[in-house]
């Protein structure tokens, strides 16, 4: 699949993902007031679950690594769990504080922020397509030899 296709399929999941993420958050934020870093990082855990689903079985579902799901879940996690938790949480602090956005406004900016590094960390590592990398080499050298 070509990267175009891929981003936008990415780029699909990510918005269910964030309607997830953002009524959840909304839902919590109101549970647990006054405390909505917790609510954020709850309500992106329940979404980094939901994605990595959407994107194994959508998005990356002609890349396999080999790897059993669990590795692939614990990849994600630790990449575009990471990305977001930290980014989404430093980025929460900064809007809702300084800022003074709301605490949904403020957590829609923090995902679309923190978006382009986690596609590329699914693409590059979490659901890599076996072998990509040997075959993007080996191609590479072939051409040069072509053209030489």
């Amino acid at each position: 699949m070509n990267a175009l296709a891929r981003w936008g399929k990415f780029n699909l999941v990510g918005a269910v993902g964030m309607a997830v993420q953002l009524a959840a958050l909304a839902e919590l934020n109101r549970l647990w007031a006054g405390h909505y870093l917790a609510a954020t990082a709850a309500a992106l855990e329940l979404t980094l679950v939901h994605n990595f689903v959407w994107h194994l079985h959508y998005t990356w579902r002609d890349c396999c690594d080999g790897l059993a799901i669990m590795n692939q879940f614990w990849r994600f996690q630790v990449s575009n769990g990471m990305v977001s938790m930290l980014g989404n949480l430093a980025l929460m602090r900064i809007l809702v504080n300084e800022v003074r956005l709301p605490v949904v406004a403020a957590n829609a900016v923090a995902i679309l922020c923190c978006s382009m590094a986690n596609f590329l960390l699914g693409d590059l590592w979490v659901f890599r397509a076996k072998g990509a990398t040997k075959k993007r080499g080996v191609a590479g050298q072939s051409e040069a030899i072509r053209a030489a």
